[in-house]
C-alpha cells in the first residue's frame, strides 16, 4: 500500500528519508488500526517526497477506512483534509469542515 514492494530486501540505511517514512506508515497500519496518528509526516522531506507520503496516507484512509489525524505546521496539507482543527496555546481555536479535498499532487507548497 505504500509503494515499496521493490525495496523490500533493502536495509533502512539503504532507503531514502521518504522511503523510511513510508516504512513507518506501513508498520503503523500492519495491525489495521481504527485510528492513525501522524505527527509531522512530511517534516523532513522535500516537496515531491512529501506528496508521495501524503498520497500513501490518503490511500490508507480511503481503502482501509482508517480515521487519520495529521498534526502539521504546513497549512497546505489542510487542503487534503475533511476537517481542520487549528490550535492556539494548547486549545482548539477553530474547526473547519470541508467536502472538497485536493490530492497531495495538487498541493501548492
Amino acid at each position: 500500500m505504500v509503494g515499496l514492494y521493490e525495496r523490500r530486501n533493502h536495509y533502512p540505511s539503504q532507503l531514502s528519508g521518504g522511503e523510511q517514512q513510508r516504512v513507518a506508515i506501513a508498520r503503523a497500519i500492519g495491525k489495521r488500526p481504527d485510528v492513525l496518528l501522524c505527527d509531522e509526516p512530511t517534516g523532513a522531506l522535500d516537496v515531491k517526497t512529501g506528496a508521495v507520503v501524503l498520497e500513501a496516507i490518503a490511500r490508507i484512509n480511503r481503502e482501509l477506512g482508517t480515521l487519520t489525524a495529521v498534526i502539521t505546521h504546513n497549512a497546505a496539507i489542510a487542503a487534503m483534509s475533511h476537517r481542520v482543527a487549528q490550535l492556539s496555546d494548547g486549545r482548539i481555536a477553530s474547526i473547519q469542515s470541508k467536502t472538497v479535498r485536493k490530492s497531495a499532487s495538487e498541493l501548492v507548497w
